[in-house]
């Protein structure tokens, strides 16, 4: 087709409102991130975003950050709010799940729309730099003699962090009940509050402790992967002697009542914008690893990482079986 004659039947798709999904750019997508600035939800919603309009399948994206309760508060604005927008998005993860199975919420992401799993990563451990203890193993012996006087600091309470705390004291023979874990509403509060060594041990993914690992006001001690991590001097807890691997993940949901076409679209928006260049050097700069799943395929995944995440916190004595 020549160059003018298609151009001429692009207008007239456009006028009629036919173009295929992906190639009509939304006005504004509204983006519901459940925590505070700062953190891991907050840093995917952001790079997610901004891939989004870089890739030109949105227009403007506009960022509303909710924080508390492992992202209900958020999740119960969106589905309050949200309803059949099909412009409306919210990030979300394994963070939230075991929130709502902690605290026994009647929030259900059942109610919302599944549109992608976008990343995969694993929790590190830090001590501040002033910390009398030098290793994991250092704190694992202070946990033994006295679990109180090991002060956890993470993501709220549910978080993979705190599941992988509880992990740790099982393994280590110590009633996981007696953790003393601080939740934090988001990722600039726990970072303050490991730099302040007002929490002994710090939890989160790679991306939020980098930079502060890097200037040595941070040392890590050890990751929940399976193996060492590629770019990431980090020794696994298995490493260590400490049978404990968990891994994080995060993902978008859309609103709750839109139809399947709108669900359809919004997925080739964020398949696109994940396979453009603002996303990869995004997957880069924070030690992401890509984890693209979508549709139903990531409505099954949730549906199973949820009964798993509910055996791993019964065994850990989080919650009563």
């Amino acid at each position: 087709m020549r160059r003018d004659a298609f151009l001429k039947s692009f207008l007239a798709l456009a006028a009629a409102g036919t173009l295929p999904s992906v190639a009509r750019a939304s006005a504004a997508l509204k983006m519901m991130i459940p925590a505070n600035p700062g953190g891991g939800w907050d840093t995917t919603g952001r790079a997610l975003g901004k891939a989004l309009q870089d890739a030109g399948v949105a227009a403007s994206v506009s960022f509303d950050n909710k924080g508390g309760a492992a992202g209900a508060l958020g999740l119960s604005q969106f589905l309050n709010a949200s309803k059949g927008d099909p412009n409306a998005l919210m990030v979300m993860g394994a963070v939230m799940i075991g929130g709502l199975i902690g605290s026994k919420s009647p929030l259900s992401l059942a109610q919302a729309t599944p549109l992608a799993r976008l990343i995969s990563e694993y929790n590190v451990f830090v001590l501040p730099a002033a910390s009398p203890w030098k290793t994991m193993q250092d704190v694992v012996e202070q946990l033994k003699k006295d679990p109180g006087s090991v002060k956890w600091g993470g993501g709220s309470r549910g978080s993979t962090e705190h599941i992988a705390a509880a992990m740790i004291a099982q393994a280590a023979g110590v009633d996981p009940a007696k953790i003393n874990y601080v939740a934090f509403r988001g990722g600039g509060e726990a970072v303050a509050a490991i730099l302040g060594g007002n929490v002994s041990v710090g939890g989160s993914g790679f991306s939020e402790f980098q930079q502060y690992i890097e200037a040595g006001k941070m040392r890590a001690v050890g990751i929940t992967a399976p193996e060492r991590i590629k770019g990431i001097d980090v020794p696994t807890l298995k490493e260590l002697g400490i049978p404990v691997e968990i891994g994080n993940w995060r993902g978008v949901y859309g609103a709750p009542g839109i139809t399947a076409e709108q669900r359809k679209a919004l997925v080739e928006m964020i398949t696109k914008a994940t396979q453009h260049k603002s996303w990869l050097e995004a997957l880069e700069k924070n030690g992401w690893t890509p984890a693209l799943l979508t549709g139903d395929a990531f409505a099954q995944f949730v549906e199973r990482d949820t009964a798993q995440l509910r055996e791993t916190m019964t065994r850990a004595g989080m919650i009563g079986s």
